[in-house]
Parts: C-alpha cells; structure tokens; sequence
C-alpha cells in the first residue's frame, strides 16, 4: 500500500472514529421572509420538505426552527397570493444558527384565495428557458469538481469543455470570450486564475464556494440589463455574513489550502472574508508537467443594512497568479516521447505573472411597488509573459517574446424595477470608461521573413448604454410574454459611437398547455464589443484597427417544451440556432478568430477586421432530478454544430465544433450523513488545422519560431478523437456541538482514459541536444511529429473544518 493510500485509509479510520462521539442534534434555522420590496410578509408557512415539521412567519415575517437534526433539508415557503418557493438544500449545523432570507414573487395571476403550486426550479419572465439553476450544495458536491465552481458548470446542458488543463466554458459553439459573470449584480471580468486575455478560462477557478448561495446560467434569452455577452450570462449569489457569531471555515483541497471568515461588524451590518494559497504546483510536479502554477486569491462581501428599505453591500475578489517552467521535468523519465513532449512544451511556453482584482458597491433602495439598485465598481487586470529561447535569460538576443498589458475598467450602472397591475418594467442605464495599455514585443517569422512587432499602445476611451424590459401576463397567467431592448456604443470610433448601430431588440414568451407542460421561446439580438487586445493594437503609433472593428452581433433563435414531473425533477428539450456577423477576421491569414481556438485573444498583434459570419445550431435535452428521498442526478444531452467561413466565406467546423454532448451525474445520500455521486462526460472532438511540415523544418523558421507552422488552407480540415471520462466522489459529514467536519475522497478520471490533443511538430536532436540538418535538404531540420495526450487518475482528499 503506498503512502498515498494509507493516508486515505487512516483518515477514513478516523473519520469512523468519530463518529461515536457525535453529540445531541440542536441544528436551528432562523429566516425571514419578505417580497420583492424588502418588506416583511407575516403568517406564511415554513415546512420542511419531506417532514412535518413547521413554521409560521411573525409580524416582522421572522420564523425559526429548532432542535432539527444537523445535516441537509429543503425548505417550502408559501402565502396566499404568492408563488410558493423551494429553498432547495440548506445545511444546518449543531454548532451555529443558519440564517435565510426567503423573498416571494407575487403571483402574477394576482390571485388572492389560492396558492401557486412549488418548484425548485427558476424561470422568470425575461428568460422562460435556457436557465439553469445551481446551488452551494450541488457545487461543493459534484464528483471530479473539486469545490471548483467552472468545472461544476461543465455539467449543465449545451456545455463543452476543454481536454486540457483549462476551465474554458465553451456554450452551445460559442467562444469563451462569450460569457459574462455577474457577483452579486457587479460584473467579473473572469472568474478563472491564469486567465487568457481576450478571452476566459485558465486551469482553477478562483471564485470560493463557501460564499456561494446559488448560480444562475442563462444559455439564451437573456434579459436586457445584462449585455455584451454572446452564448451566456452567469449570476453568482453570495450569501451575507453570519450575523450572530464569528464562523470560521478551514478547508484543505486538492490544489489549495483556505480560511474563510464570517460574522457581524454591527448589529446592521456583517463579513464574509476568505483567503486561499495553493499548492498546485506541487501536484504538477508529482504529476510530471513541464509547468508549475502557483495561485493566491482573497474575497470578501461586507453587507450593511441601513433600514428596511435602504440596503449597502460591498464585494471584492482579487487574485495573484505565477506561472513557471519546471526545468526538471524530465529528471528519472526515460520515455523518449514523453522528454520529447515536455522539451517541446519547455521551449515554447512563456513564463507569465498575473494578478487582477474587481471591487464594487451596490446600493437597494426599496419602495411600495418598485427597487432602485445603483452599482459602481472598478476592475483591474496585469499580465506579463516572457520567453526566450531555450529559456536562456542571460543572453538578452535570445529574447522572443515580451508581453506586459494593463486592462482598467471603472464601471457604473442603475436600474429601476417597477410591478403593477401583472406588468413588470425594468429600465436603466450603463457608463463605464476603460483603459488599456499595451508593450509587446515578438519575434516571429512569415513565409521565410523574419518579422519583428515592436509597439506600446495605451487606449482611452468610454463605454454607454440604455436598457429597457416590459413582461405582462395574459390569459390568466397561461402566457407570458416579455420584450426588451439594449443599445450599447462607445466613443472608440464614430461607428461604435452612434446607439442606433447597436439596438439588440429581445423577446421572449411562455405558453402553459397543461399545469406541467410550456412551450418557451425567445427571439433577440445580442452584441459584445471586440477584445481590447485587437482594439488596442498599434502600428506606426496609429490604431490600425479602429476603423475595420465593430461590435460582433448574435440573433439567437430558441423553442422548446418544459414538462415538470414533479416539484423536485424535470425534463426539457429544446432546439437553438445562433447567427454570428460582424466577427473579428485576421487579416494575415484571412481566418475568423472564431476558428483560432482558445490561441484567437492571446496577444492581439495582427489586423482585423469585422467582416466573419458564422452560425451555431443544435438541440439540448436534460433530464434532472434534484435531491428527493436521497436521490439526485442530470441527464444531459447536446447535439452542436459551430461554422464559420474561412478565407473563400465557405462554412467550415469551428474550434468550438464538438458534435456531441454528454454529461450524466447521479448521487445517493446514505444514513449517517454518508454520500456518493458519480459523474460520466463525453465530448465529440473537435477540429483542428494541421502543419506545414516542409515550411515548419526550414532551418530558418524553426530557429524563430521554435515550433511547427499551421498550414491554413487546410483550416480545420482534421478532428480529435472523442474525450470521455467518469469521476467518483465519497463525502462524510459529522456535527457536534461546537464545530462540524466534512471529509470527501474525489477520484477524477477514474478509468484513465487519456484524451487526445494535436500531435507537436519537433526537430530530432543529436547527443549534444542540438538539431540535426536534414540529409535530403540542408536548408531543413529533421521533423519529427511528437504525440500529445492529456488525461491521468487524479485522486485527491478534501478537509473542511468549521467551528
């Protein structure tokens, strides 16, 4: 038994240990419930799902349980006139009180003698489908997640993933770039340490889940007070402080150890404050990759409550990120390939610094009918990255490669919501202003020239917009319908700068046939400003690109029927075809960046221009059961196509072209607070575009370059081979009176499968590592292709202690 196993087996001793010294259960819960408005609603029921145990709210909408076994319940909260909500898999402690905050919709049927009939599941009027819902519980117990809130929203339908060691959440055929993060109402840049700029994704996520309350993932039909998103808008929910005492939270995972912290400032106003510092380069030592991450990351929420009608919360979340090259990778390794792979990684990977961070406040004021909410807020990104070749730093003419960038945004948005009469309105308006510094150098070569990009490059400039959605029931609430509008532009050119260019109109309806099953549908037009790495971009000190840029457009066309089995589960189909124009083209080459793979908004040092057109159709099915009698699982299945034209505008695959689908998760909650999940991926491959061989072995190229040359007028033309994996997850958890423990085995990729990856071009070297001269042609290396897999059972232990 190695060391690694044993440690598992003793802790699984202790952990049985335990066990009998667990004492009385005297979990409590204390909540309010309000409305929309933040004021109070009395007299509505609490029932615990599944018991009968009950509550009823006081003249101040307060209710309490106590003495309730410590472990996980789902809460059904009602009134007459409301809709009845389902707070779904709350955990409660012996060691502290859990406090909720219930707010009921009013039943736009405005019924005052019946009440609406539960579901677990979200849907509001603006987006009727294509929304998911997720919450902390789900997230903290996925298998093969790792407490990772990216990886988790890789399970959801009409989600495709990354085989490498990326987070990048590829929607329904769309771009990374694509996706909008919202916390608490204030948008994120990204929500991924050792981001790509220009576009999203890096190896872990750096959002906590200790703060998460709940998720919502809109893949379409997204209302119009969020913009500049193409394939999905996500919406992150922290909870608020504990208001009775400090709470304490000691976690140890896979790839980091954390402390989280939360409790009252005053009796208005409360923390939450995390820290957390990795040891991941550790594990890709041990795992022997030729790279070693290293993270940091904080995040607090300070939440003030000044009245019952005036609301302050503040949030941050920042992140330093170090990305090195393990020199000793191929220490003890004699598999030639493999030396070969990590020598070719080696010579080609810059080493890179980063460190970003987003701080805002959102203020709520709340009226009779109607909430105001005023948000202001500044994010901030610096990323280097260097390299030399053969990594010789001494020699200042073996420079390649140096990057620095600086993206600044100060941000400011208001919103007013109004409800009358079964109608609802939400309007407001949007100002930020960004800058954008560049200094790139890059030495690369093109057709046999040496190219040499030299410029410093620093953007000004400030972004506007204007929103506005109307949502009215009709035939006694069996139709709803819901229609907005957006205009976004910018003072970066005079296109971009006149709002009638960029009117993104949206509809959206929902028809009850029966009680359990909806026709939903949505209709809009959605647009998302250019990455400022193609904006930003100088030659001769002027902005190439600012007259061949304007803001990439999407027409989203969504149908499908909703049949609810049950409060607790539910099975969708639905069909989508999204419409790409105005995508940014690399002139170079005459390729769309969409067919650039996750390579398109790296650097930012070529011409474009907005002249690509592309498409993406498919149809998503899911099934899903949430926790019910012990039992959970998804049921999920995508079938996309993603084409865009290349260089003769005909439709080819694009990167994010990966055919089918598959996630499945299920999971089973024992006695004793034991639990199992299992979950089982497939995904289509995806395309790619081969070498050049004979241009990438000219002695001349491959001393610049030091890799293989694309040959782009065979873009795309080849495909992986399909990636499937199944991940296993065992949890434990124990409440005693003064601190809780909860102790989890997570086994990724349990069956090693190892996923395929376009195979690397590299020159054969003597004993003297020094390239060897083609015999056939002295202007050439020999070549040689060098196969590249990703993929390894990855057991890992997971800790947290709270008390």
């Amino acid at each position: 038994m190695n060391k690694y196993y044993r440690f598992i087996f003793l802790l699984g001793l202790f952990v049985t240990i335990l066990q009998f010294t667990v004492t009385a259960q005297n979990a409590k819960i204390t909540g309010t419930v309000t409305n929309e408005y933040n004021s109070p609603i009395p007299f509505a029921n609490v029932l615990i799902q599944g018991t009968s145990i009950g509550a009823t709210t006081d003249f101040d909408g307060i209710f309490e349980f106590k003495t309730l076994p410590a472990g996980i319940v789902t809460l059904v909260v009602s009134y007459v006139g409301y809709e009845t909500k389902l707070v779904y898999e709350i955990e409660v402690f012996n060691s502290k009180t859990t406090f909720l905050k219930v707010q009921l919709m009013e039943s736009s049927a405005n019924l005052k003698t019946v009440e609406i009939t539960s579901s677990q599941f979200n849907k509001t009027e603006e987006s009727p489908l294509s929304m998911r819902t997720i919450n902390a519980t789900e997230i903290q117990r996925n298998p093969g997640g790792n407490r990772d809130i990216s990886k988790v929203l890789q399970s959801l339908p009409g989600v495709a993933s990354s085989v490498s060691f990326r987070n990048d959440i590829i929607i329904r055929g769309g771009a990374p770039s694509e996706n909008r993060f919202y916390l608490d109402g204030i948008e994120v840049p990204n929500i991924n340490h050792f981001a790509t700029q220009g576009s999203s994704g890096g190896p872990v996520g750096m959002l906590n889940v200790n703060f998460i309350d709940n998720v919502d993932f809109y893949s379409g039909a997204f209302p119009s007070n969020r913009g500049n998103a193409l394939s999905a808008i996500l919406e992150f929910k922290q909870k608020d402080g504990n208001s009775e005492k400090l709470e304490t939270n000691f976690t140890i995972g896979s790839s980091d150890i954390g402390l989280t912290l939360d409790g009252p400032i005053s009796k208005k106003a409360t923390y939450i404050f995390s820290f957390r510092r990795s040891y991941l380069q550790f594990l890709f030592q041990a795992l022997k990759l030729p790279f070693l991450p290293a993270y940091n990351d904080a995040q607090y929420k300070i939440t003030y409550n000044i009245n019952q009608k005036n609301r302050l919360t503040f949030i941050g979340l920042g992140a330093l990120d170090d990305f090195e090259l393990n020199q000793k990778v191929n220490d003890g390794v004699s598999d030639l390939d493999i030396i070969s792979r990590n020598n070719y990684i080696l010579g080609n990977i810059p080493v890179s610094d980063q460190w970003n961070y987003t701080v805002g406040a959102k203020y709520n004021h709340f009226r009779e009918k109607s909430f105001q909410t005023i948000i202001l807020s500044r994010n901030y990104l610096n990323n280097k990255a260097v390299k030399f070749k053969d990594n010789n730093e001494l020699d200042e003419d073996n420079l390649i490669f140096n990057y620095k960038s600086e993206e600044i945004e100060n941000k400011f948005r208001f919103e007013h919501t109004f409800r009358n009469n079964g109608y609802k309105l939400n309007t407001g308006i949007s100002y930020e202003n960004v800058t954008y510094v560049n200094e790139t150098f890059n030495k690369i070569n093109i057709n046999d020239d040496i190219i040499l990009i030299d410029f410093k490059s620093r953007l000004n400039f400030n972004k506007f917009g204007a929103f506005a959605q109307l949502s009215k029931s009709l035939l006694s609430s069996r139709l709803i319908l819901s229609g907005g509008l957006r205009t976004d532009f910018c003072d970066y050119s005079e296109t971009m700068l006149n709002p009638l260019n960029q009117l993104s109109p949206r509809i959206s309806a929902s028809f009850s046939i029966t009680e359990k099953l909806s026709f939903n549908s949505n209709i809009g037009r959605y647009l998302q400003l250019p990455a400022y790495t193609a904006m930003g971009y100088r030659e001769s000190d002027s902005l190439v690109n600012k007259n061949n840029l304007s803001y990439i457009s999407c027409d989203h066309f969504v149908g499908g029927l909703e049949y609810a089995i049950g409060s607790n589960s539910k099975t969708t189909i639905e069909a989508f075809y999204k419409n790409y124009s105005g995508y940014p083209l690399l002139l170079s080459d005459s390729i769309s960046l969409a067919n650039l793979g996750s390579d398109f908004g790296v650097i930012g040092n070529d011409r474009v221009s907005s002249i690509s057109n592309g498409r993406s159709y498919g149809l998503e099915f899911l099934y899903q059961q949430k926790l019910y009698k012990g039992f959970y699982g998804v049921v999920a299945y995508t079938l996309v196509r993603s084409e865009f034209g290349d260089k003769n505008d005909k439709l080819i695959s694009s990167a994010w072209d990966n055919g089918h689908i598959v996630n499945l998760t299920a999971g089973k909650k024992f006695k004793n607070n034991w639990e199992i999940g299992v979950k089982w991926r497939f995904s289509g491959g995806t395309p790619y575009t081969p070498y050049d061989l004979q241009t990438s072995s000219l002695i001349s190229v491959w001393d610049v370059n030091g890799q293989g040359v694309l040959d782009y007028d065979k873009l795309n033309s080849e495909r992986l081979k399909p990636s499937h994996g199944l991940d296993v997850r065992i949890d434990k958890r124990l409440y005693f009176d003064k601190w809780s423990f909860n102790f989890y085995i997570d086994i990724q990729n349990i069956y090693n499968f190892q996923s395929e990856l376009p195979s690397y071009i590299d020159v054969n070297r003597d004993a003297a590592n020094a390239p060897i001269i083609s015999g056939d042609n002295p202007n050439s290396y020999e070549t040689k292709y060098v196969s590249n897999t990703a993929g390894t059972v990855l057991p890992s232990l997971g800790i947290m202690i709270q008390f």
